[in-house]
């Protein structure tokens, strides 16, 4: 049975540069998320976690690549290790097997819980800049998806039973996006 080096590469924006996290890196297929790390909701972590096989080895960059919540950092890791994958961590030197000892097991609680709390930052961050442009009018929200003329046309063929999925690929919209729309305004 051949085992792969199986890479794993998530940047949160399209106009950051995934070829930077696994360069010089040696593996044998890459699976790149375009997506943030707040969940594991990812296509490319679903697809890899179908790919990899025992005694395949997952490679990432860095811990808060492949997760930026502790508990879905350890179930990811602990999940991949039973199932007799390794998984590494560039940037920390750090390798689980699912044999590791309670040093590596501390090392995986302690990265992980600093990637959660950058995340908390950053979110942080976020709200007191948006706080701050609101009081100086700056500040205006996202632009809205549909015109108030186009999201009357929506909540009008949703009523008289279209798909909602094929109303939501004809506007232009995801699902999300779609049942915003049609929930009563208060």
């Amino acid at each position: 049975m051949q085992v792969h080096r199986i890479g794993y590469i998530r940047v949160s924006s399209l106009d950051q540069n995934p070829e930077r996290q696994l360069e010089n890196v040696q593996v044998d297929k890459v699976f790149t998320d375009k997506a943030s790390g707040k969940d594991t909701q990812r296509p490319q972590l679903d697809a890899l976690l179908s790919f990899v096989r025992e005694g395949d080895t997952v490679v990432a960059h860095s811990m808060d690549r492949l997760a930026r919540n502790l508990d879905d950092l350890r179930r990811l890791v602990q999940g991949l290790t039973q199932r007799g994958v390794c998984v590494e961590f560039v940037k920390e030197h750090l390798t689980f097997t699912g044999m590791d000892s309670p040093m590596a097991n501390l090392m995986l609680s302690v990265m992980g819980a600093f990637a959660e709390f950058e995340r908390a930052l950053i979110r942080e961050r976020q709200r007191e800049g948006i706080a701050l442009a609101k009081q100086r009018g700056a500040y205006r929200g996202r632009k809205r998806a549909l015109s108030p003329e186009r999201a009357a046309e929506l909540r009008q063929r949703a009523a008289a039973g279209e798909k909602k999925a094929q109303l939501a690929r004809e506007f232009g919209v995801s699902r999300e996006t779609l049942y915003h729309y049609l929930r009563p305004v208060d």
